[in-house]
């Protein structure tokens, strides 16, 4: 967790590389991951780069690679999952793997243009077989009619034919194109081919259609053949005599079952082939995927022609500067190299990259903080806080046991298979952004199960686990029938606290909604003033860090005091009425004063009222003694605050020049200094009120959460129970128990919990890290296989 905290401390260097030692030396840094380079050569064309015919040599490999996976995709072979993880390539590896991917591909290639030609011969002499089949009862027809027949050409006035096949689609315009060029004078037959045909190029079935056409005359022949040929029509000889087409349909299926042993034997050897490609796919292209980044990272090195080496600079963390240096020393190792390579720490101004160290627990934690923007280097992250505020406050909002009881065995169940679905890489975005938040999930329904004990709300019911505090003299039919049922603490309730949470009296009393709705109101203005009162004391830490010790005078002590004495003096005053005002004291009761109205009276400088009279005791305005002068001595002190912040900044920067920025730029104009203040100052003091006004969301939607859920028990499921059916009343409780368990699921925990989720971050992006988080910096981004791997996985 400690890494959390603060980015890491970075370093930039400089890498002095032997050209022999640079390929191996960088695979060792890639497979670590914890240097991020940078181009040295940004003027320099891509296709002028010294590694770029290697890299070349890798994209060719890719497509090769490519066109494999398609074929093997496309034959439907399976390729194995495979957990090895090989280094790249060293130069030999690489000239024998681009023979074996070219040895590959060229089989692979002859096999499938081998059986596309099969294929094709397969599909000529199914559809002739098909043809003499189809056309036997056309001729028989035409004999019958006293009609002689020749092949294709008209004899001694005698009709002529051809016959074919046409995909089936065309055959109604086919028809028509033959009756407008012959005007008539052509006798056409077609018959479907009720299976379809698999195309030998795409493997797609196609339905076709066999045609006879009679003719007279070499003119209209020469139309017909014209029409034909303009449809993709198929020839085939057709003799015209019975016994001839029986012997040549013999012929066919000879010619066909031995073509097909042929195919059977192609298609075992081509799956073959694919198989024991597909157990090696996986490997291959981790190897070549390794190898172009490599490559790659080579083309941002420059190459010192006097010193003969590669010289290349990069962001490194401090703790990993010996990594870096085992790293290099290793690579000349491994090919021999007799001069070694090293590092050097370079001095600079320039402000690094910022990194945090993270584990698959802190990971979705420290990406919703990321969304909102990337810290600035070194300062604190607000994501090591959020692993408790962001489900605390989500689940003050969605406080139900029982809904929080499905998160949380939803996001165990992802928890306790996440080795599975690692391996099963999953295209569909919803399932993959649910899996990255599981651990979220998890606690933010570990945390809805305890406020909905809190609340003494499950599945919208109360529990009576310890015994009601509350005792009443009602009758059994007073209490069936009268829905007026209020809970009077002066003569109903025994004093003594409910042992944990919500006492279960309050599920059945009328005035549930009042006192509810001023338990959360009260409780969710708490939980903001604390929440945004941490998030100002967090500024303390990168004051002191970054040795700015005046900023927190100037800005530090004048925020939380106008925090504090106003809104935190608003909070005091709610616990002062909780504990001062109700029983055993009953006349106190009547007495309370609202908060809200003395606030506003505290704002305005105005005088509570003297006191009231009631029908039970004369009480007075104010809670306890001189509360009016306590009252404008914070408003006085808390507005002499803003003059504070609004010039203490500007004034201290420009009397001890501390506006300078870096030395190559220029320096900051007072003016700018006095306007950005002015705008911060403004900005702070009116989202003081507004933010602490934001934070009445975590009571509406908690109140809206309970009353959508009661709503769905009263509406839905109690109407079966409460059904008098005698025979199949389990059937329609069975069967409005599923529509209750489906809106349960679909409305209250994954529509109210989406909703609470996004309230919940909101809060964490406006109202808690704009206190003191800047967000102005940009990632470490590494030269790493594992997330050039895993970012090709994902796209």
């Amino acid at each position: 967790m400690g890494a959390m905290f603060r980015s890491e401390e970075m370093a930039l260097c400089q890498l002095f590389l032997q050209p022999e030692a640079a390929y191996s030396s960088l695979s060792l840094l890639g497979e670590e991951g914890i240097v991020q380079f940078r181009d040295l050569n940004e003027g320099v064309n891509n296709f002028q780069r010294k590694f770029t015919s290697e890299v070349r040599r890798c994209d060719e490999m890719e497509r090769k690679l490519r066109y494999i996976e398609a074929e093997i995709v496309k034959e439907n072979v399976k390729i194995p999952p495979c957990d090895k993880n090989p280094a790249a390539p060293n130069p030999r590896q690489i000239i024998d793997l681009e023979a074996q991917l070219e040895h590959t591909e060229m089989e692979i290639i002859e096999s499938s243009s081998s059986s596309v030609n099969l294929k094709l011969n397969f599909l000529e002499l199914t559809e002739l077989k098909l043809v003499l089949e189809k056309t036997q009862p056309f001729f028989q027809e035409q004999e019958e009619g006293g009609i002689a027949s020749d092949t294709n050409i008209e004899d001694r006035g005698q009709l002529g034919f051809v016959a074919g096949v046409i995909p089936r689609r065309k055959k109604e315009g086919f028809e028509r194109m033959l009756w407008r060029i012959s005007r008539g004078n052509v006798f056409l037959r077609q018959v479907d081919i009720e299976t379809p045909l698999e195309d030998p190029v795409t493997g797609e079935p196609k339905e076709k259609t066999v045609f006879v056409v009679f003719y007279q005359g070499d003119q209209l022949k020469g139309r017909v053949k014209k029409v034909c040929t303009g449809f993709h029509a198929s020839f085939y000889p057709c003799p015209s005599s019975s016994l001839e087409r029986l012997d040549m349909i013999k012929g066919v299926k000879a010619r066909i079952a031995d073509l097909n042993t042929v195919l059977n034997q192609t298609k075992d050897h081509r799956q073959r082939v694919l198989s024991s490609v597909a157990k090696e796919l996986h490997s291959w292209s981790i190897m070549v995927q390794k190898m172009k980044a490599v490559y790659h990272t080579l083309n941002l090195f420059n190459m010192d022609v006097s010193r003969k080496c590669l010289i290349g600079e990069c962001w490194v963390p401090y703790k990993e500067m010996m990594t870096v240096q085992a790293a290099l020393v290793e690579g000349g190792k491994a090919v021999g190299s007799s001069v070694g390579s090293f590092v050097n720490l370079l001095p600079t101004t320039e402000e690094p990259p910022t990194y945090y160290k993270t584990n698959r627990f802190t990971n979705a934690f420290h990406a919703l903080i990321e969304a909102y923007g990337v810290g600035a280097y070194r300062e604190v992250n607000p994501g090591l806080y959020t692993i408790i505020t962001f489900p605390f406050l989500f689940a003050v909002m969605f406080g139900d046991a029982g809904h929080g009881l499905i998160l949380f065995l939803f996001a165990g169940f992802m928890i306790l298979k996440e080795k599975k679905f690692l391996k099963e890489k999953s295209g569909n975005e919803i399932w993959n952004m649910m899996f990255g938040g599981r651990y979220i999930i998890f606690l933010m329904g570990l945390f809805s199960m305890y406020t909905g004990m809190i609340y003494n709300d499950i599945f919208s019911k109360s529990a009576n686990i310890f015994g009601s505090q509350w005792h009443f003299n009602f009758t059994w039919n007073e209490t069936l029938y009268n829905r007026e049922l209020d809970l009077n603490p002066i003569n109903q309730y025994t004093q003594v606290p409910y042992w944990f949470g919500m006492d279960p009296a309050w599920q059945s009393a009328s005035n549930k909604i009042i006192f509810l709705n001023s338990y959360k109101m009260k409780l969710s203005i708490i939980f903001g003033v604390l929440h945004m009162t941490f998030g100002v004391y967090m500024s303390t830490i990168n004051h002191r860090f970054f040795k700015n010790y005046a900023y927190i005078f100037l800005e530090f002590i004048p925020q939380v005091l106008f925090l504090l004495l106003l809104f935190g003096y608003m909070c005091v005053l709610m616990f002062m009425k909780w504990v001062w005002y109700g029983p055993p004291n009953s006349d106190s009761i009547f007495c309370a004063p609202s908060v809200l109205i003395t606030f506003i009276n505290m704002m305005l400088f105005k005088n509570g009222n003297e006191g009231k009279d009631t029908k039970f005791a004369i009480c007075d305005a104010y809670m306890y003694p001189y509360q009016q002068e306590v009252q404008m001595a914070c408003v006085l002190v808390a507005f002499l605050c803003v003059p504070v912040m609004l010039v203490g900044k500007p004034i201290y920067l420009i009397c001890c020049k501390k506006h300078h920025k870096e030395e190559d730029e220029e320096e900051e104009e007072a003016s700018e200094i006095w306007i950005h203040q002015a705008i911060h100052t403004v900005e702070y003091v009116l989202s003081t009120i507004s933010h602490t006004a934001s934070y009445l969301r975590l009571w509406a939607l908690s109140l809206a959460h309970a009353q959508l859920s009661e709503v769905l028990w009263q509406m839905v499921f109690r109407k079966a129970l409460t059904l008098e059916l005698p025979y199949y009343g389990s059937i329609a409780v069975y069967i409005i128990f599923s529509f209750w368990a489906f809106g349960t699921i679909a409305i209250l925990v994954m529509m109210e919990g989406l909703s609470a989720f996004l309230h919940t971050l909101r809060l964490h992006w406006v109202e808690f890290c704009s206190k003191f988080y800047l967000g102005t910096g940009y990632l470490f981004v590494p030269f790493s296989f594992k997330r050039i791997i895993d970012g090709d996985s994902e796209a």
